[in-house]
């Protein structure tokens, strides 16, 4: 989701005529190619009359509340009086009262607040639990002391679903300890050019990869499907996005256009969606991308014939951020095409109290039929029933310990662990546990760099070391390790020869970054600040071991020829000591952990190489590609091996 005022970006002029094509004409969709059934349904006779009960009871005003999704920093507790809203996110760059840092104590508060006007019994009411939504992608990662896991890129790359099954349960339940019902994960695309900023959200290229994960993820964020009062157990609600084909947009262009075909869309972007709909997933997440030239938010084949009808989900679509506003003809605060195309819920920060207004309007002169209108209600009231909202007691919601708890930074250490990327080591790699290890980079004392995007804020920016109690930088966890194990971390200074390090250890990389923000016209790294360096210990006979992270594979081959090991060690989160555990040997220098991690995505490594992943790259590491201490691979330069 975008939490800004959009940015319209122009195509590329050589790509102009095609796009113009492809919006001439709504694109045609064949349901009967889409797999029948896929997606429920999951009847139950008890949770269908509860909801036509209550669906008889409500007014208009309430139904048309029910369909709208308000920002909390535009939104009050008491406004809900006024305006019955179904629901409540926390953007990006929200917080409780304008405060990004406000503590859990304050978010579970709020979260009470909106919950307690939305239920209050007054005349003229029918009362209907709000549900509260949130971006917890990596982690609950909005809020200051939350464990904070790899990016899907990493466990694309750890490619372990039951992991993936443990941190979702995690995540899930330092949510429902701040009162939060629903997260907006997990991503589900299948990205086909590292241009795209989003690439780190998806777990692979590989469509078998992105389905298993997928499962995994809505499972431990969910629990067993159809299993009843899932907030009382200390799970949310899931949400399966961006359906879809948002991977697949023109040079990886955030919100932009694609051209897939059917077929495409079907056998590469859909299977993460099947992996979702077989673990029981609520809520589907409607892409703001396009597909041959109609806006994702108004293409009723996809939304209604084909996701509702044809493959049978009986959740609820909620849009994206204001996404509504972007199909033609529409407004923030006026669009009764994306509801008739098939969305069900309207996320609308911006002009919500006109929107609300004007639906209304809409539904009284028939512009938005009812049926459409009650047929979203329905599906909305379903999922809230479904998850226990409308049960008073939350034990998980007395939780806070668990934010940040043991366990859980445990748990995303040994996802560190699991999700590293060997590409190159000539045999400095492990390290001793008693060696002198000089540690250096920009990215090597910095919790807030390590965590990439959607850490704390939007983009992933401006955070301090005061945003991650208890996290562990890569620079600390190698402290600890070796520490532990007799040898010492040296300071970094320019008199190298006197300190005369066993290894040097150099951590840089992307600097964080979310949507359109991080999208790329070039698919390079384009950094060489840690070149000078990498080149100079070499230059002094001191073996040199980097560790990059990044949120999609990158050209890194200057870099990666100067190092005599290179780590991908993608966005790991707060527990960087998952990164010492493999790196670092024991008192003899063998392995006390290997290294399991294999590429979620190609690897380029020419300059030419396409930035698209659907391309044939003779010179790229394929997907599944990852030296380890026991197949250590060839010694050669990448660059012997291109025959340079």
């Amino acid at each position: 989701m975008g939490y800004r005022m959009r940015i319209q970006q122009s195509c590329a002029a050589i790509l102009t005529a095609l796009v113009c094509l492809a919006s001439a004409a709504a694109p045609t969709v064949d349901p009967r190619r889409w797999p029948a059934g896929a997606a429920g349904p999951r009847p139950d006779s008890k949770v269908e009359a509860r909801v036509e009960t209550l669906l008889r009871q409500m007014s208009l005003e309430e139904k048309v509340g029910q369909i709208i999704q308000v920002d909390i920093g535009a939104v009050t507790p008491e406004d809900l009086r006024r305006y019955p809203l179904g629901s409540v996110l926390a953007g990006g760059d929200s917080g409780v009262d304008g405060d990004e840092r406000a503590p859990a104590a304050d978010w579970q508060s709020l979260a009470r607040a909106f919950r307690a006007v939305s239920v209050e019994k007054r005349p003229g009411h029918v009362p209907v639990p709000v549900i509260f939504g949130i971006d917890a992608v990596h982690g609950h990662n909005n809020i200051v002391g939350a464990t904070l896991y790899p990016h899907n890129i990493g466990l694309g790359a750890a490619n372990d679903s039951e992991l993936v099954r443990r941190i979702g349960a995690a995540t899930a339940e330092e949510v429902a300890a701040t009162g939060i019902d629903w997260t907006f994960a997990p991503t589900l695309a299948v990205p086909q050019d590292r241009r795209w900023g989003r690439t780190y959200e998806g777990f692979s290229e590989d469509p078998a990869i992105v389905r298993r994960l997928g499962q995994a993820a809505v499972l431990g964020l969910q629990g067993a499907p159809g299993a009843p009062r899932v907030i009382q157990s200390g799970h949310v609600a899931a949400t399966a996005k961006h359906f879809i084909g948002d991977g697949a947009t023109l040079e990886g262009e955030d919100e932009g256009n694609s051209l897939a075909s059917e077929e495409q869309l079907i056998g590469t972007h859909l299977p993460g969606y099947l992996g979702a709909f077989d673990a029981g997933v609520l809520t589907v997440m409607a892409s703001f991308s396009s597909w041959q030239g109609t806006k994702m938010h108004a293409n009723q084949a996809l939304l209604t014939d084909v996701l509702k009808g044809r493959m049978g989900f009986d959740g609820f679509v909620i849009g994206d951020w204001n996404g509504h506003s972007q199909i033609p003809g529409c407004t923030r605060d006026h669009c009764p095409k994306a509801l008739i195309a098939g969305v069900d819920m309207l996320m609308a920060p911006l002009g919500w109290q006109s929107l609300f207004d004007r639906t209304i309007a809409d539904v009284r002169t028939g512009a938005l039929p009812m049926a459409r209108l009650d047929d979203a209600v329905r599906r909305i009231l379903r999922v809230k029933i479904r998850l226990g909202l409308f049960d008073a007691d939350r034990p998980f919601e007395q939780e806070l310990a668990r934010i940040g708890s043991p366990s859980h930074r445990a748990l995303a250490r040994e996802a560190v662990a699991k999700s590293l990327v060997l590409l190159k080591n000539d045999g400095v790699l492990p390290i001793r546990a008693g060696a002198r290890v000089l540690v250096t980079g920009p990215f090597a004392d910095d919790v807030g760099l390590q965590s990439g995007g959607w850490t704390i804020s939007w983009q992933g920016n401006h955070n301090t070391k005061a945003d991650f109690p208890h996290s562990q930088s890569v620079l600390a966890g190698l402290k600890e390790v070796l520490s532990a194990g007799g040898g010492a971390v040296i300071a970094d200074t320019e008199d190298v020869e006197v300190q005369r390090p066993d290894v040097a250890i150099v951590v840089f990389g992307e600097s964080p970054y979310a949507e359109m923000f991080g999208d790329l016209k070039l698919s390079l790294y384009d950094a060489r600040a840690p070149l000078t360096r990498l080149r100079e210990f070499r230059r002094r006979g001191i073996p040199v071991v980097s560790v990059f992270l990044s949120g999609r594979p990158l050209w890194v081959n200057p870099e990666l020829n100067a190092s005599n090991a290179f780590v991908a060690a993608w966005w790991p989160g707060t527990e960087a000591g998952g990164i010492a555990d493999v790196l670092v040997g024991d008192a003899t220098g063998k392995p006390r952990r290997d290294f399991s991690g294999r590429l979620p995505f190609r690897w380029p490594l020419r300059l030419s190489d396409p930035p698209y992943f659907n391309a044939i790259e003779d010179a790229a590491l394929p997907v599944g590609f990852g030296l380890s201490y026991a197949t250590p691979g060839p010694v050669a330069t990448y660059e012997e091996r291109l025959g340079r």
